[in-house]
């Protein structure tokens, strides 16, 4: 897998564009649209299959709609449980942040545990409520290779916030337990915001998780 992390949107969201060596690739995340991620799909050759879509929250959708027309043959991707939150601009938060409704029609809608293949790399998606109600993590995997793109559900030595519509942290902190831990130590983390990290470093080290009362 090749991965490109760009920032993206307003609150520099953490934009992912991925492909392996079929040149079939998918975008996580486009917070807003970038010249340059297109530009740099351009650049690379990348067959652009899917906008995949963590959670609904309007810094992590408001470029979907611009990238769609830019590549209307990829089809949008997210998960069933967040289809209220995607086409509700009060519950995306897009009114309270940006003062306009930012919505979005997903194409396919996804259930946990669902995967999809996408040129050689297989994609599975886990149903991590908490920070959202729909929100999800997407297990990307070629080979050995592993990683987890975990939207919001958890940061380096953090989480996602669980004070905006539909959070919850005891919800939050059991997705992380029973969904994210259960994953190889080694399994790389590519976060919404901030840096990358390890399934065994949050394991050890992240403090959200242990202050709720569900110590791993």
């Amino acid at each position: 897998m090749i991965i490109r992390k760009m920032h993206s949107g307003p609150l520099a969201v953490n934009t992912y564009i991925s492909h392996d060596e079929s040149k079939h690739g998918f975008i996580v995340d486009p917070g807003g649209f970038a010249e340059r991620i297109a530009e740099y799909i351009s650049e690379e050759g990348i067959i652009l299959d899917y906008i995949i879509i963590t959670h609904g929250h309007c810094d992590h959708i408001g470029g979907v709609d611009a990238f769609k027309e830019r590549y209307p043959e990829c089809k949008i991707v997210a998960s069933v449980h967040e289809k209220d939150l995607l086409l509700d601009g009060n519950m995306n938060s897009s009114i309270m942040f940006f003062g306009e409704e930012i919505t979005v029609a997903s194409d396919i809608y996804v259930e946990d545990g669902q995967e999809i293949t996408v040129g050689n790399t297989a994609l599975k998606f886990l149903h991590t409520p908490g920070h959202s109600p729909g929100g999800m993590c997407i297990i990307a995997s070629e080979g050995d290779n592993m990683v987890c793109y975990s939207g919001d559900t958890l940061f380096r030595f953090s989480v996602g916030r669980t004070d905006l519509y539909g959070g919850d942290m005891d919800i939050l902190a059991d997705s992380i337990i029973n969904k994210l831990y259960v994953l190889p130590d080694e399994t790389i983390v590519l976060p919404g915001h901030m840096g990358n990290t390890t399934i065994g470093e949050e394991k050890r080290y992240n403090p959200f998780v242990q202050d709720s009362g569900k110590q791993f």
